[in-house]
Order: structure tokens, then sequence, then C-alpha cells
């Protein structure tokens, strides 16, 4: 749990800069022997060209890229989100239809790159503690994102596969023999790594367009572990230090500018790696004729949209061929190149913020509070306020909203359906296949083999 005082901390000193020079941040093929390298922490130009490898193969190639291997596609296939119109022998259709094997191609590719990832993490971080030749401020910056990049990656693998190892050192041989740790154990590492990132990083920006982590997307990430692991309170106070900064974070009205990259509304982007690129979501998700060669938006998500909800117009786009009609999501519209990149991958933005706080309310009785929430929300969509509803009214309202402000976001919408118990109830009519057990992904083949002591096998594979 987060302690109050951590919190009072960093409230209190919000307001005391931490200066950074906007090093460019800047994407280079650092091959492994050079990762750890004495000359990679001598330079504050190569530190951190380091970390940008890491944002950069999270944008391009794992976990929350917005390409079509990312959660954002995978899990709206998983869920009901998107209907799959592609081949019945891509891996993606196994996740569509609940036919997930240990062997899958894509459970492999999440698993492993991640833990590069994560390995690529920690060697910055021994690299930092090792070497003390970079500045004070700069130094500071980088463990700290280094803390925070290691903690995201870990927070989602937890989500996708349940007890995983919590991996905080390059030794090979030690990682090699590694166990899995269990909920509180998890929960234990995240919140350690996102306090000490909390306390390292500055509250203001030190790269353009909001695409490296500061002191409030460290905070708004530690809000939403703390939810979704039942410590109510702290995702409270979390989430009201976050949405009390009002000087640089801006509700935006609009719901064609919540995703252009110039949003004040938006905590964390990932840049697109090439200046006049826009974002792989865009090209994910669009599609100009029908049928569709991949996803569509489910027809019982585009049926459940409240009568004059904008966010069907403003977010979703139909195409049609004269006689079917299919839709697609609509938030990213640049599908390809522009002058100057116009929209970026969002990965953390207000609109959560205040869905977290409306589910933190709740569970600690503040109905009123949580229904002004959720009216936030529902206001900047065209509907009417919120109001009167008992506790089981509010959960409902709560899951609904929650469905159509982050529709295909990262799996958000897998993710509450595990969390309210309502995966079998939602899914099973959907999914023939669907089984209790796939509320977890199996735990890769490969992996079992190479390391005995991350077995047991998830149950049902």
């Amino acid at each position: 749990m987060i302690k109050q005082r951590l919190l009072f901390k960093l409230y209190m000193t919000l307001w005391l800069p931490i200066t950074v020079g906007c090093t460019d941040f800047v994407e280079m093929e650092l091959p492994p022997s050079q990762l750890t390298g004495e000359a990679v922490f001598n330079d504050p130009a190569t530190a951190t060209a380091a970390l940008a490898n890491i944002y950069a193969s999270l944008r391009d190639r794992t976990l929350i890229t917005g390409g079509s291997r990312g959660i954002g596609n995978i899990l709206a296939h998983y869920a009901d989100e998107l209907d799959y119109y592609g081949s019945e022998t891509a891996s993606l259709h196994d996740f569509t239809v609940h036919s997930v094997l240990a062997t899958n191609s894509e459970v492999a590719t999440l698993w492993n790159d991640s833990y590069n990832l994560i390995y690529a993490c920690n060697s910055i971080l021994e690299g930092l503690d090792e070497r003390m030749s970079l500045p004070g401020g700069h130094r500071a910056q980088i463990k700290g994102e280094a803390l925070f990049l290691r903690g995201f990656i870990h927070f989602y693998l937890s989500q996708l596969f349940g007890d995983i190892p919590y991996v905080t050192r390059t030794d090979h041989m030690v990682n090699a023999t590694i166990g899995k740790l269990g909920a509180s154990g998890i929960h234990e590492h995240l919140v350690h790594d996102l306090e000490e990132s909390m306390e390292l990083l500055p509250i203001e920006y030190v790269a353009a367009d909001r695409v490296r982590a500061n002191r409030f997307v460290a905070m708004a990430l530690l809000a939403r572990i703390q939810l979704y692991f039942g410590y109510w309170e702290d995702a409270l106070s979390a989430t009201d230090v976050v949405l009390g900064a009002t000087g640089q974070y801006v509700w935006e009205e609009d719901l064609g500018n919540v995703f252009l990259k110039g949003s004040k509304g938006i905590l964390w982007q990932l840049s697109p790696g090439t200046p006049g690129n826009n974002t792989l979501e865009a090209l994910t998700f669009i599609f100009e004729q029908g049928p569709p060669t991949m996803g569509a938006l489910s027809q019982s998500l585009m049926d459940g949209f409240a009568i004059n909800d904008q966010r069907a117009v403003q977010w979703t786009k139909s195409v049609t061929d004269g006689t079917d009609i299919w839709y697609h999501p609509y938030k990213y519209r640049a599908r390809g190149p522009s002058g100057s990149s116009v929209e970026h991958s969002v990965v953390l933005r207000l609109g959560e913020l205040y869905l977290i706080r409306a589910e933190a309310r709740m569970q600690l009785g503040d109905l009123e509070g949580a229904m002004a929430d959720l009216n936030k929300i529902r206001g900047r969509a065209g509907l009417p306020d919120l109001a009167g509803l008992n506790g089981e009214e509010l959960e409902t309202a709560l899951l609904r909203e929650r469905r159509y402000e982050l529709f295909t976001e990262f799996g958000h919408r897998w993710f509450d359906l595990k969390r309210f118990q309502k995966a079998g109830e939602v899914l099973g009519p959907l999914k023939p296949n669907w089984q209790e057990s796939h509320l977890l992904f199996p735990i890769p083949q490969s992996e079992l083999l190479a390391n005995p002591d991350l077995r047991p096998q998830n149950d049902g594979y």
C-alpha cells in the first residue's frame, strides 16, 4: 500500500523543479554488448538513446504496439470489441475463438519480447548504479524512467499470465531458474518500482510531445495498479494528485481533439519513429472498403452505444460495400504519413484517470463523487448526467462508460471483464470455446521446458 506520507511528500514537492536538459530522444540501434558498456553511461545522449530504444520497441514490436500483434488488437478480438474477418490459419484467429495453446507463437512473442525489454531496463539500472559519470539530473531522470518501464511491463505481463517472475537483475544464472511470484509479491514489487520512480522523476516533461514519463505519468500508472489490486484509497489519493495538476493537464471537451498529439489531456504517448509518420493504430484498425481483411467493431459494441453518444459519431466510422456495413475505430484518423505528425499513440490520458477515480470512489461508498466523475466523461460524449443510482446501478454505469470511453485501447475491456468477474457472463454466449481458464494466457511451452521453476502451467492448458 502507498504510504500516505509518501503521497503527501510528492504532493508538497510538486512545485520544486528538477532540471534536466532536453536531450534529443533519438533511437539508436545499440548492440547488446554496448548496452551496459561504460561509454553508454558516460554520455547523457547515449544513455538516453538506450532508454529510447525501449520506448521504440513498445511502440513498434510488442505488448502495447499499435500494430496487429499488440494487445490493443489481440485483446479486442479476445473479448467482445472486434469481430474477426481474417484467415482461420492466422494466430489471431485462435484468440478470437479462444483456442489459444501454449505453443501459440503470439503468446511466446508477448512473453519473450516483454522480458527482453525488462532485461534492457535492468541493464540500464545496473549500469547507472555501477558508473556514476552522468550528471545527477540526467541520472535521476533515466533511472526513474527505467523503473517506470520495468513496472509498466511487469504489470501487463501479470494481467495476461497471472503469476510471473518479477525480474530485477540481468544475471543469466539467476534468471534461468527464477520462479513465479503470486499477486501479493507482484504488487509489492510494482509499488516499490513506481514509488521510487516518482521520487526520481520531475514533474516537467524532458522531451517534446509528452513522449517520456514524468512524475505524474508514474503516479497515474500506480493509480491503475492500486485500483486493479483493490487498494481503493491509494488509487483515489494518486488520482486526486494527478487530476489536481490543472496547470499541466487540461480536460479536452472536443472528442475530435482527444487523440491529437498536442492535446493537454494526454499524460503519455509514443511518438512515431519517423517525422511525418502517424500511428500504427490507424494502420491496424482503419479499413477503407469491405469486407474487412482483419477486424471490425463488433455489432454488440455498436448496438450498445447510447442514443446521442457522440463517441459513436466521432470515434467510429462506417464502411459499406452497398449491401453490408462495417465499422472501424476512428480515434486515430491519420492513416499514413502527413506533412508533420499529427497523432501519437496515447497510452495514458485524463479520461482513464477520471474513470479510475470514479471506481475508487464507488468502492469506498462515495456514490455521488463517483457519479460526478462519470458525468465528466458522459458530458463530453453528449450524454445526460447520472443521478440517484444505487451501488449496483453505479457499477453497471461505470463498466459501460469504461467500455465506450476506452474501447480498443490496450485491452481495457478485457481486463475490466476479468476484474469484475463478468468474462464468462459476457463472453460465454459469444465464444463457443469459452472456459474460465481463459482468464489467463498459457505460459509459453518453450519457457516451461527451459525453466521448470515456472511450473505449474496455468490451469486449462
